[in-house]
């Protein structure tokens, strides 16, 4: 026999949820617009950081102009003057943030152990936006390596960068709210 899910405790709930879900977009769009351009900064820093050095190259500056950052390489073969600059705009793969958080919060009514939940979910939240700019990053390096024959061609090789950043750019960081809600809720839900 199953529940009806009526009543006035249940419609508590449903108000609570889209309440604490609408309360808090508006909180966390308005920190977002505060520390999007720091965190895009550093989660750059990070990812370039380790492109540079899967690709032999050297980082030679990372510059900030609002919501984009520009990442210039320079190849270690000897090349010095060769410099290759790739932009990263922070709002390509952040700009959902504020929703994925809000739906995070909305699901504290529902879920068990918040405090862990809350942890896993900011971390797979940061690894998201860093598999998009280093996969960015090395996509662009291999294309300019292997135009200029700094590095050797080889079609697996760039298919698997472009494919990487394709499939992060056009699937994960389009769904990342739900996803991110999806895995909170399945992983840590009430019983």
């Amino acid at each position: 026999m199953q529940k009806q899910i009526t009543g006035p405790r249940h419609s508590r709930i449903l108000v609570k949820t889209v309440f604490l879900f609408l309360a808090s977009y508006l909180v966390f769009l308005f920190l977002w617009i505060q520390v999007k351009d720091t965190y895009g900064y550093a989660i750059t820093l990070a990812a370039s950081k380790l492109v540079s050095g899967l690709k032999n190259a050297r980082l030679e500056e990372i510059t900030q102009e609002k919501d984009i950052i520009q990442a210039t390489f320079s190849p270690f073969n000897g090349r010095t003057n060769m410099l290759v600059d790739i932009t990263v705009k922070t709002s390509s793969y952040s700009f959902n943030a504020p929703l994925t958080f809000a739906i995070m919060m909305s699901l504290s009514l529902f879920i068990l152990r918040r405090k862990r939940a809350y942890a896993e979910a900011f971390l797979v939240i940061l690894f998201i936006h860093f598999l998009y700019v280093f996969s960015l990053e090395a996509k662009e390096l291999t294309e300019v390596f292997m135009e200029r024959k700094i590095e050797a061609m080889s079609t697996p090789r760039l298919f698997v960068y472009q494919f990487i950043w394709g499939f992060t750019d056009n699937m994960v960081i389009r769904f990342e709210p739900f996803l991110i809600g999806f895995y909170m809720f399945v992983r840590f839900r009430k019983r």
